[in-house]
């Protein structure tokens, strides 16, 4: 099997470009919170394939969904209708609420956040995007332009004009007359989980009401349920005019959404935005089982909950400095040694975590389906963790 697993890593280093770094594992199956290698060895995922299996790996109803879909019709254009687009963005916006009124349906994160930029900047007239340092939305060209986290701006040599990348502190300040639209994350992840404060965000929220700008919330980490409500939008009373969903919403098949207020959606023209695989049939289907498991097996009040019992209980160890972030969102950050080293130790136990751009933060982003048996079985690994030996 280590002869199949090396013959795997040179078929794809020899003709994928190398754009990744590869952890050294083969993973061609999953089920729940768990992965299995080639040698059919279990690991525990509390990476959730960067926050993308949000039910867990090939739930059944998901799984199903997919093979009913596939047995009916594969794909057609947004040229026509469609009964599982239809059901699919109906219960989206079902569980979005009030005052979200429409979403655009795309294909990525990045897709939906120049969307959510095109918007802005067709409806103001104005050029101006404002995005915060540490930040990151996505690597297409308008969404990079908007990325604070330096090891990624520093490969775009020409922005695209009138975006800017300021300090948490000075964004307030800065919006104004040209100012199209504030882009942030509420709590950056790749950024090592920091949250903006309420506070802050009120700032922001008023001063972009004061000068006719617009407020969008880049949830594609932070939305569907993973900080323990459907949206962070809403939190302290703050209601973005757009916000930004993918990863999780449509449990590992391509998909993202952009959601709008009335008053944006009643401006928004028909050839203004478009996607070719935005909303196909197979996407949607993924996404309407992935919205009824959240719903029917209370996968976002589990987020809450879970996530509030593991940060409960590494604040109890000598090492962890914080605990950041929200329901399964989780950053712990850590005294005398990286996150790296914490995510190798872990892997000798089978255990799969992210890093982050702060080399201090291990991030944890499993499956909304993790329970009390798969929370205890990482403590128990991660208790014996040593920083520096």
């Amino acid at each position: 099997m280590e002869e199949f697993a090396n013959t795997v890593k040179e078929t794809e280093d020899r003709y994928q470009l190398k754009t990744y770094a590869k952890l050294p594992l083969v993973l061609d199956r999953g089920r729940g919170c768990y992965v299995y290698d080639q040698d059919g060895n279990e690991y525990l995922d509390l990476y959730g394939g960067h926050a993308v299996v949000s039910t867990g790996h090939c739930h059944p109803r998901v799984v199903e969904a997919l093979r009913t879909q596939a047995e009916g019709i594969l794909f057609y254009s947004n040229v026509v209708y469609s009964s599982v687009r239809a059901r699919a963005v109906k219960k989206l916006m079902e569980l979005a609420g009030p005052p979200y009124w429409q979403a655009f349906l795309a294909n990525s994160g990045s897709e939906a956040n120049e969307s959510a930029i095109k918007v802005a900047r067709a409806l103001t007239g104005r050029t101006d995007v404002l995005s915060l340092s540490n930040s990151f939305h996505g690597r297409t060209y308008g969404s990079l332009s908007s990325t604070g986290v330096s090891h990624y701006a520093e490969y775009l040599n020409t922005p695209v004009p009138g975006h800017r990348i300021l300090d948490l502190q000075e964004v307030a300040d800065a919006v104004d007359s040209d100012t199209a639209a504030v882009l942030l994350e509420p709590i950056q992840s790749m950024g090592g989980v920091e949250e903006v404060p309420e506070q802050t965000l009120h700032q922001i929220h008023d001063a972009c009401r004061s000068h006719g700008a617009f407020l969008i919330f880049d949830e594609v980490q932070t939305g569907v349920g993973r900080t323990g409500s459907f949206l962070y939008a809403g939190t302290a009373g703050i209601y973005p005019e757009m916000v930004t969903l993918a990863k999780g919403i449509a449990s590992g098949v391509p998909a993202s959404a952009l959601l709008v207020t009335r008053e944006v959606a009643e401006k928004v023209r028909s050839g203004d935005l478009g996607a070719t695989f935005g909303g196909a049939p197979m996407s949607c289907a993924a996404m309407e089982a992935t919205l009824e498991v959240l719903e029917e097996e209370d996968l976002i009040r589990n987020a809450a909950r879970i996530g509030s019992y593991l940060r409960q209980e590494l604040e109890t160890l000598p090492w962890v400095a914080e605990v950041r972030g929200r329901g399964l969102l989780l950053g712990i950050k850590i005294q005398g040694g990286t996150a790296k080293d914490l995510g190798r130790f872990l892997r000798t136990s089978r255990i799969l975590a992210g890093t982050s751009s702060d080399p201090s933060v291990l991030r944890l982003m499993p499956p909304l389906v993790l329970g009390r048996k798969e929370a205890d079985a990482f403590l128990e690994v991660v208790r014996n963790y040593e920083p520096g030996h």
